[in-house]
């Protein structure tokens, strides 16, 4: 009896979705747990902010390097070595005695997801074809969107129900199996194994965006007149120039800018930067205010928010289906138009009844899935095997400051209310959060016009070369 083998589409789909959405889910369900770790370690809220902010810089620090280490080291060694890592801190993270040791676990454990969302993204450009594209970009979805709706469902359970320690070690059945599988059925990939590590560029990198991304996140907090946020923004943003300089500068550079070039890359990343803000801030912001503003439970707050996740499942399917007769411009245009016209009728039924808000988080949903699947199809159509490892890690660097972006803008406008315990029954600030988050969502699908779809082609049916005619006598 022959046995059926998977193929290397559908091994790199398993091992992608399993350990991405461990790793994605794992930022959105911390933020649930974070009163239960100072409560636990007898420790002030704001004592607890290393937990998160720590994860952050690692982060920060390791996707830059992650398209030259996937590339040197191979793909499949560098995912595995960051799957375990991560699943290994995640044990420490749960058998923590106190915040010190609980925040040096987090730093690890961003080391490993530092590393395997970029390389797991290149791995999964380089076993479709452009002309299946779309179907990755289905795929992409499943941990992409799914994950930070679902954290807080289940960090609500968990914590609610077990302990706080179980957020974290929820992670290590799903790591030890996507480890075991990846060993066993993941093949070796290397790209210029050749070039040079580029020390400097990997300083300047981790450093500009290490400090963009604490400063970022400390923003919502301290304020954005802050010296601190201030100061070290600042030193980022100069860092993050000084970063660009010198790459566009060498022959073998840790982050290729040159990249950018591509105008469909380009383009495609300012309107995610935008789009992406906007989308993560909400999700964000949806939570804190149905549990202070209207008193919901954590469970019941991300079981609200939970119908956008479903929305973009139902409407991905109609999507890829579409995407390679349409091409990725009209689709994201009109997906950011129906998020920001979503959002808005969000801030309008905000204290209504419950089931509206959710019916209109599910619509918000669907305008999300017009816009992430063909964003994911066409962002890399014009890249090449060789450059995909490099543009994955810009192009994840990108999405990581996006979300930081969203939650900080968002948070700050609540923030003073929140400081000053004055936000219980208070949905005026958070309307006025929901309407910024509408204009990130239009500022993208401005941006998006730009997009050409023949650009794009490669991933669309178009591409197919037509027979050849045949005259007949």
């Amino acid at each position: 009896m022959s046995r059926i083998r998977p193929t290397a589409e559908q091994v790199v789909a398993i091992i992608y979705v399993t350990a991405m959405f461990m790793s994605i889910m794992d930022t959105t369900i911390v933020n649930v747990g974070l009163p239960a770790f100072a409560r636990d370690f007898h420790v002030s809220p704001p004592a607890t902010d290393g937990v998160v902010v720590g994860y952050l810089v690692s982060l920060a620090v390791w996707i830059p390097a992650s398209g030259w280490i996937g590339d040197r080291y191979g793909t499949k060694r560098t995912f595995l070595f960051a799957l375990g890592l991560f699943t290994a801190a995640s044990i420490a993270c749960g058998l923590s005695q106190s915040v010190l040791q609980l925040v040096i676990s987090r730093v690890i454990q961003g080391i490993g997801g530092g590393m395997l969302t970029p390389t797991g993204t290149a791995m999964l450009f380089r076993a479709f074809p452009p002309a299946r594209r779309a179907r990755a970009a289905r795929i992409l979805v499943i941990p992409t969107v799914m994950a930070p709706a679902l954290g807080p469902v289940i960090g609500g359970a968990l914590v609610d129900n077990l302990s706080w320690r179980w957020v974290f070690f929820v992670n290590v059945p799903i790591g030890m199996a996507a480890f075991g599988f990846g060993l066993l059925a993941l093949t070796e990939h290397r790209e210029r194994a050749r070039e040079p590590f580029d020390v400097f560029g990997f300083l300047l990198a981790g450093s500009g965006f290490g400090l963009l991304l604490f400063a970022l996140s400390e923003a919502a907090a301290d304020g954005w007149t802050s010296l601190l946020v201030v100061a070290t923004g600042a030193s980022g943003v100069a860092l993050v120039v000084t970063l660009v300089a010198v790459e566009l500068r060498r022959s073998a550079p840790m982050i290729d800018f040159r990249i950018l070039r591509h105008r469909l890359f380009g383009v495609i990343n300012l309107a995610s930067l935008f789009a992406a803000s906007g989308f993560i801030g909400l999700l964000f912001i949806t939570t804190i205010y149905l549990q202070a503003a209207r008193g919901f439970s954590a469970l019941a707050a991300g079981s609200s928010t939970a119908p956008e996740a479903i929305g973009v499942l139902v409407a991905s399917q109609l999507v890829g289906r579409i995407y390679p007769r349409i091409g990725p411009r009209r689709l994201m245009v009109s997906g950011m138009a129906l998020v920001a016209a979503a959002t808005v009728l969000l801030s309008a039924v905000m204290t209504g009844d419950l089931w509206v808000f959710r019916a209109v988080m599910f619509l918000i949903g669907i305008g999300w899935a017009f816009v992430v699947i063909p964003m994911n199809a066409g962002a890399f159509a014009e890249i090449s095997p060789r450059d995909t490892g490099r543009a994955s890690a810009l192009y994840n660097a990108q999405r990581q400051l996006a979300a930081a972006l969203g939650v900080a803008t968002l948070a700050t406008i609540v923030g003073s209310q929140l400081n000053s315990g004055a936000i219980t029954g208070n949905v005026g600030v958070f309307r006025e959060a929901f309407l910024v988050a509408a204009a990130f969502a239009l500022a993208g699908a401005v941006v998006a016009l730009g997009i050409r779809d023949s650009d794009a082609a490669s991933t669309m049916r178009l591409a197919r070369p037509e027979p050849t005619p045949v005259s007949v006598a």
